[in-house]
């Protein structure tokens, strides 16, 4: 495995590369950093905010997901939750990137699993998972549970948990046992990539 200084530049060039490949495109002035990363007060897993500055956000929004391609993403989707338009990326690390667009956008209903987007869904439940667990290092423990009320309404109630979480811990146990259960209900595989890389940097937090 790399060295933590080894795996610090690796992501340096990984958001360097992503940041290039949006701002390239035509329609976009500037990508600025903002956030923990940009005060010098985040976490090793906190995650890469950047604002996107642009004058023709569906042009750009209709492009972001082949810009970012290229360079190998373990998952990328809009944030269904946030109250502007947000395009969510995993990198390899893992990294969790966010291009955040000034386009208000109103929250979106709870999943409901089918076997179409049950890889979708996962992608959402971890990158979910790793900013929470980001947050509780941090020492911001007060909104983790609120948080987990969210996820239990817009993932877990609808994959058929029975009761919200106490725990993040507990969270992913039932996650995992009800992905397992559509899986079969289904007759479709979701990828564990993902969830490999971010379970395998859960230990290193608190």
């Amino acid at each position: 495995m790399p060295s933590r200084e080894v795996q610090n530049s690796m992501s340096v060039s990984r958001n360097d590369r992503a940041v290039k490949a949006v701002e390239r495109h035509p329609a976009v002035q500037r990508v600025v950093l903002v956030g923990s990363r940009a005060a010098g007060t985040a976490t090793a897993l906190s995650d890469w905010d950047f604002v996107v500055e642009t004058d023709d956000f569906q042009t750009v929004a209709h492009d972001i997901g082949s810009l970012i391609s290229p360079l190998g993403p373990l998952a990328q989707q809009w944030d269904r939750l946030s109250e502007t338009y947000c395009w969510m990326v995993m990198m390899p690390g893992p990294i969790k990137l966010d291009f955040i667009f000034g386009e208000p956008h109103e929250s979106e209903p709870p999943w409901n699993p089918e076997p179409s987007n049950l890889d979708a869904i996962d992608c959402h439940f971890w990158d979910w998972v790793l900013w929470l667990h980001s947050k509780r290092s941090s020492g911001t423990t007060d909104m983790v549970q609120g948080e987990l009320d969210r996820m239990f309404d817009h993932i877990l109630l609808p994959m058929g948990a029975q009761s919200p979480p106490d725990s993040l811990d507990n969270a992913i146990a039932s996650y995992l046992e009800r992905r397992e259960a559509l899986e079969r209900r289904f007759g479709v595989s979701v990828t564990r990539t993902l969830e490999g890389q971010v379970v395998r940097a859960l230990p290193a937090l608190p």
